[in-house]
């Protein structure tokens, strides 16, 4: 068992969850996070003042998979992340061991509680 995490631009929800969604993976946790990499974030006019913002807003999709899905699931991350030109900040994707998982309504463990 893997516990897939990838942080994406916003915008690119959709088309993430669509590629998923079309490779059979339903099952995710989503959360609005805020980070910098590469970019090094910008700087805008805000009410006259100059702001330099550092923090970029993303998106945190964890997925917790059977091995049997790993490579699907990173390939449709991909596929639903990437922008047309593969620009900085498409985003970046980590998978890391996952020791064990509960399903609380059944009490069933381990790959079978991913489901």
């Amino acid at each position: 068992m893997k516990m897939i995490i990838a942080y994406i631009k916003p915008e690119r929800l959709n088309a993430v969850k669509q590629e998923l969604y079309s490779r059979q993976i339903y099952k995710m946790s989503i959360t609005n996070s805020l980070g910098c990499g590469q970019q090094k974030g910008y700087t805008e006019a805000y009410r006259g003042a100059m702001m330099e913002v550092n923090l970029l807003k993303k998106v945190r999709v964890a997925i917790g998979v059977n091995d049997d899905f790993v490579q699907e699931t990173i390939n449709g991350i991909i596929a639903g992340a990437r922008t047309d030109g593969g620009e900085i900040g498409d985003g970046k994707i980590f998978v890391l061991p996952l020791e064990q998982c509960i399903r609380i309504r059944t009490g069933e463990t381990g790959p079978d509680a991913i489901g």
